[in-house]
């Protein structure tokens, strides 16, 4: 059975930048996001021995929720200079690697995360490695969710069961639950007074948002009142949760194989940064050596 394992690019670098201590290469240029982006990969090609790979990332173009709502992510800080290298040196060292990529003007590499899931369930089961909440709505018989809990070895799988235990909602209920909540760290307001518990009880009693809503005369006074104040940024709110998927990219799994991968270009490229560590990790993982490579 095809195995395909989405990687959430940009959330990858940032966790890996902010969980190690600062690293320099030959050059003395910083690449502790480098070394702790290749690390997890290393990691998680190990424990979930993915058939396919593809990584997404977000452009630096607006994107379309941007145009829905001017707050958000207006809050988010510009990205220091130490860090866009890194990921432009990510990038490079991917491409020698031969591993699929995506990013496209107006998407966030979620929304392509959304469109590849969708296409590739039809033929592989798909894990996505993230930190991103909002890709559990994606979570369902064929899709699951790893999710870093610590620094960036420590993780855990959310399937359906999962997800319902942890947020009291269905997967398919999780846009609703953000709708109702929102999201601080994307800059956008759910229902005001509306926290994780009520929402989530709220959900299991009337299923989805616009029930809600139909049947808002039923609720207590407090919250048929903050429900029905907020009505409009609820309803923005959900749009700007939702996941796309079918953004106009063409996938096809064949060309995301692991096979594909050319190893002998990427530890060339750790020679070059002084991953000594990684190098020998990789070796072990795909079972050839430097010398075999013709690195020595």
């Amino acid at each position: 059975m095809n195995k395909l394992l989405l990687i959430d690019g940009n959330a990858m670098i940032h966790r890996a930048y902010h969980a190690l201590p600062p690293l320099t290469n030959l050059k003395k240029e910083p690449v502790q996001a480098v070394y702790g982006f290749f690390s997890m990969l290393l990691n998680v090609l190990a424990d979930q021995e993915p058939t396919h790979l593809v990584v997404c990332f977000d452009r630096g173009a607006p994107t379309i929720r941007q145009t829905m709502f001017a707050g958000y992510h207006i809050h988010r800080p510009e990205l220091p200079d130490e860090f866009v290298h890194q990921i432009i040196l990510i990038h490079e060292l991917l491409e020698k690697m031969h591993v699929a990529m995506f990013e496209l003007d107006g998407y966030e590499g979620d929304d392509l995360i959304g469109t590849i899931a969708e296409k590739a369930a039809k033929d592989a089961d798909v894990v996505i490695l993230t930190g991103d909440r909002d890709m559990l709505q994606l979570v369902n018989k064929k899709v699951r969710v790893l999710m870093p809990l610590i620094g960036i070895s420590k993780t855990v799988m959310f399937d359906e069961k999962a997800v319902e235990e942890k947020y009291g909602v269905k997967s398919s209920q999780f846009v609703d639950y953000k709708a109702l909540i929102g999201d601080a760290s994307d800059g956008y307001p759910g229902v005001t007074g509306i926290g994780p518990k009520t929402a989530s009880s709220l959900l299991q009693k009337y299923d989805t948002f616009e029930n809600l809503y139909n049947k808002i005369g039923e609720l207590p006074e407090k919250v048929g009142l903050k429900l029905a104040t907020d009505a409009e940024q609820a309803a923005l709110a959900k749009k700007l949760a939702k996941i796309i998927t079918d953004s106009p990219i063409q996938f096809d799994l064949k060309k995301s194989s692991v096979t594909d991968f050319d190893i002998k270009k990427l530890l060339g490229g750790f020679k070059e940064q002084g991953f000594k560590n990684l190098t020998a990790r990789f070796e072990e993982k795909f079972g050839k050596s430097e010398e075999q490579l013709g690195l020595l």
